[in-house]
Formats: structure tokens, sequence, C-alpha cells
């Protein structure tokens, strides 16, 4: 860890938060933090963490990829 401010302690947090802000938040309006809260979860959940192509993933969803995994063993 080279210290506060450092974009590249955490760089997979940062590109995360970066992907969040421009898919999503930016697009959206919110009347009250809870309609926020909401919204951020439901972006996480349901696109994010299930539909979105990672290049990590060779650009497979994560879903997609779970199953080719348990495919393959």
């Amino acid at each position: 860890m080279s210290g506060s401010g450092n974009c590249y302690d955490n760089a997979v947090m940062e590109s995360f938060f970066h992907s969040l802000k421009v898919e999503h938040i930016f697009f959206e309006k919110y009347a009250t933090r809870a309609e926020a809260k909401t919204s951020i979860f439901d972006y996480i959940e349901t696109f994010y963490n299930r539909e979105r192509r990672h290049s990590q993933l060779n650009y497979d969803s994560p879903l997609l990829f779970e199953q080719n995994y348990v495919k393959a063993a």
C-alpha cells in the first residue's frame, strides 16, 4: 500500500465504482436515499453480477461463466 489517495491501491474497487457510475448512477435521478439504495442494489444484483460481460471472464457474463465452469467440472 502506497498511501491514501492512490487509486492503484484498490484498483478493482475503483474500476467497479467507475462502472457503477457511468453505467447506472449518472442516468438516474433519486428522490430519496432509500430509492437510491434500492436502485443501486438492483443494478448490482440483477445486472452487474449476472448479465454484464466482464473482460476477466473472456467477456462472458458471470452467470454464463459459472454455467460453463459447472459443465466442464
